[in-house]
C-alpha cells in the first residue's frame, strides 16, 4: 500500500469518527485490534472529567480499518492501533505483536492507552440494551 493510500484511509477513519451526531468534536480515542477477518473497535470520547464509551456506529469505519490493516506488506504487520483526535488533528500509533506483553489482555492495553492520552478518568459505559443480548436456541 502506498503512503497516499494509507493517508487517505487514515483521513477517512478520522472523518467517520467525527460523524458522531452526539459528540462530533470531543477528543476521541479509537483503539482497534485487527487480525484476519476480525476487527475489534473501542471508541472513547473525553467529556471533562470522564471518558464516554461509544458503540461503533458506522460500518464503513470497520472496513476502512480492515483495508488499512490488509494493505500492510511483509510479515511485520501491526495488530493494534491507537487513533487519537484532538484539536482538529489526529495521531496514530501502531502496535506490533512483539510489543504486546505475554499474558496481557486487550482490556489492559486499552486502559493503559486511555490513561496515557486522557489521564486517570473514570469510564462511563452506556446501559446494555436488552434487545441486543445474545439469544441461544437449545
Amino acid at each position: 500500500m502506498t503512503e497516499s493510500e494509507s493517508e487517505r484511509l487514515l483521513d477517512e477513519i478520522g472523518r467517520l469518527l467525527m460523524e458522531d451526531d452526539e459528540y462530533p468534536s470531543e477528543p476521541t480515542l479509537l483503539y482497534a485490534q485487527l487480525d484476519h477477518n476480525m476487527i475489534g473497535e473501542s471508541i472513547f470520547k473525553e467529556l471533562g472529567n470522564q471518558l464516554l464509551y461509544r458503540w461503533p456506529w458506522n460500518e464503513r469505519q470497520a472496513y476502512a480499518l480492515l483495508e488499512l490493516w490488509e494493505g500492510q506488506q511483509g510479515p511485520d504487520r501491526w495488530s493494534e492501533l491507537e487513533y487519537v483526535i484532538r484539536d482538529g488533528k489526529f495521531e496514530v500509533v501502531y502496535i506490533y505483536p512483539d510489543e504486546i506483553r505475554p499474558g496481557e489482555n486487550l482490556t489492559e492495553r486499552r486502559e493503559r492507552s486511555l490513561r496515557r492520552h486522557f489521564g486517570d478518568k473514570p469510564i462511563v459505559y452506556p446501559p446494555w440494551d436488552e434487545d441486543d443480548g445474545l439469544v441461544y436456541d437449545m
